[in-house]
């Protein structure tokens, strides 16, 4: 959840996710439109009723309320977010070079021993998730 002043006035965004079950997420099992509309109207109401308790905005200030997905480029911050989306493009960044590159792009195999298993073609990548700066899936048609 993000409170942020934004050339729209204030807008508070909210990022919903299915849990983590352990296995790997296929694309049809991310979170839709539905599921943001429900969440959206649910919080909309809690937020109205703490408006009209306190005489004001929830929040203390006006704003404009978004629900939404991580989306189909979503980030990838840890180790199980790896394992969830194995079979899936990605891209990730290191913040020092591993075998003398710091880009890496590929299909994630899955985690070992704390690396990140990337296949690039005929290429197998093995990135530290330590030295993970930066990952997303890649949006794939």
């Amino acid at each position: 959840m993000h409170l942020r002043r934004e050339s729209i006035g204030t807008v508070l965004r909210v990022i919903i996710d299915r849990p983590d079950r352990g296995v790997p997420e296929t694309p049809e099992e991310a979170v839709g439109i539905e599921e943001c509309q429900r969440v959206s109207q649910d919080l909309s109401a809690v937020l109205d009723v703490e408006e009209e308790s306190l005489g004001e905005a929830a929040l203390g200030q006006h704003y404009t309320l978004e629900v939404s997905s991580p989306g189909l480029d979503r980030p990838l911050r840890h180790e199980g977010d790896y394992r969830r989306f194995t079979g899936r493009l990605a891209k990730v960044v290191t913040s020092e070079p591993f075998g003398g590159q710091s880009a890496f792009a590929g299909r994630i195999r899955g985690v070992d021993d704390g690396c990140v298993v990337l296949e690039e073609g005929r290429r197998t990548h093995r990135v530290p998730v330590a030295g993970i700066k930066r990952g997303n899936l890649v949006v794939e048609f």
